[in-house]
């Protein structure tokens, strides 16, 4: 079983922290190096586009999901 990680980033000038299963937070990590960016900025991005009744630390799971769907159909 995966442990939580609790990780602290600034967005938009705020502190915020997320709650996440470590290997959900590994794959947010890849994503943000395959693209160049920090995680913070990703981080930013799924915040900023999320409606604010929704759970940050939710939007970012289905964010890994999606960008592995997206993996997986280009190699297929």
């Amino acid at each position: 079983m995966s442990g939580i990680a609790k990780r602290s980033v600034s967005i938009r000038g705020h502190r915020t922290s997320i709650s996440l299963e470590k290997p959900f937070l590994e794959e947010l990590e890849a994503i943000a190096r395959r693209r160049g960016i920090p995680l913070a900025a990703l981080i930013a991005e799924v915040d900023a586009n999320r409606a604010e009744e929704n759970n940050l630390s939710s939007k970012l799971r289905l964010c890994v999901l999606r960008d592995l769907k997206t993996r997986l159909s280009a190699a297929s």
